[in-house]
């Protein structure tokens, strides 16, 4: 597996894979990485001949108020792990290659270029994290145009991150293939993330009330209810029982436009929420009548 952190020596490997021949996958991350990123590697290595994983902690996605500094960093460990799994390359840059005209998190006086994608990112996860998916954009467009993939790898948990970044590959005619993998979850249901490991064991055990109260949704609306409002309903109060949690939201969502449904029809719809256990912030959601 080699390791790159420029960007002209990893252009050097691509274009040799490139005369091969050979179909590129590739999986962004901002590291830490646990067996849901693994499932990613394991969907792209199905469908592709070499896989990419990018490993960069993006400032541009933090607020000024989100302690970007105290993000863990495990590049070590994360390296150890993807060479263990048959990954080809790990792109590892700094911030100054990805931000070359310098990065604040303070967005009025950021400089350089920046991609946003209007009308599905202020919106669900938007409304609390209002610069989050304006950050996602331009460093996922920036590890595009470096990586030169073929295909790309996103995961369902991180849902509206899939549906904004699928918008901007439409709208910029990136030249790739965009694949989303469904949540990987523990036995008890909990999707994985980076931010479990932040949970005590009791906490570990109550989490597991938002994929229940999601899956709840989910049963209803396999036996015939459309309406919004019982669908809320019963997945907001599975999750309330458990008093030691807080919900922070639940949405009900067109899968491609992101509107808020009163009634689901036949494109389906998004469930999807955030919640809070102690300190830490999960998300988690499923999907109603679609697939991807």
């Amino acid at each position: 597996m080699q390791v790159f952190h420029d960007v002209e020596e990893y252009r050097k490997t691509w274009l040799n894979w490139r005369k091969a021949g050979e179909v590129i996958g590739f999986i962004p991350t901002m590291g830490c990485l646990h067996d849901g990123h693994i499932s990613l590697v394991k969907a792209a290595q199905k469908q592709c001949s070499k896989i990419v994983v990018s490993i960069f902690v993006n400032p541009s996605q933090f607020s000024p108020d989100e302690d970007y500094d105290a993000y863990p960093r495990t590049v070590d460990n994360d390296v150890e792990l993807l060479k263990k799994n048959n990954v080809d390359a790990v792109f590892v840059p700094s911030v100054n290659t990805m931000y070359p005209s310098g990065i604040t998190m303070d967005v009025d006086k950021q400089e350089g270029a920046f991609v946003e994608a209007l009308g599905v990112s202020h919106q669900m996860e938007g409304k609390f994290r209002p610069h989050f998916f304006r950050g996602v954009c331009t460093v996922v467009c920036k590890l595009f145009n470096i990586v030169r993939p073929d295909k790309t790898f996103f995961g369902q948990k991180d849902i509206q991150q899939t549906v904004v970044l699928r918008r901007m590959v439409r709208d910029l005619f990136l030249p790739l293939e965009f694949i989303v993998v469904p949540i990987y979850r523990q036995e008890d249901g909990l999707a994985m993330s980076s931010r479990n490991r932040y949970l005590s064991e009791e906490q570990r055990k109550i989490s597991c009330v938002f994929s229940q109260a999601l899956l709840k949704a989910k049963a209803l609306f396999e036996q015939g209810t459309r309406d919004r409002a019982t669908l809320i309903k019963v997945a907001t109060e599975t999750i309330e029982a458990e008093k030691s949690v807080r919900l922070e939201y639940l949405s009900l969502a067109h899968p491609t436009t992101l509107e808020e449904l009163d009634t689901i029809g036949e494109d389906g719809a998004i469930l999807s929420g955030a919640m809070y256990v102690g300190t830490t912030r999960l998300i988690d959601n499923v999907t109603l009548g679609f697939s991807f």
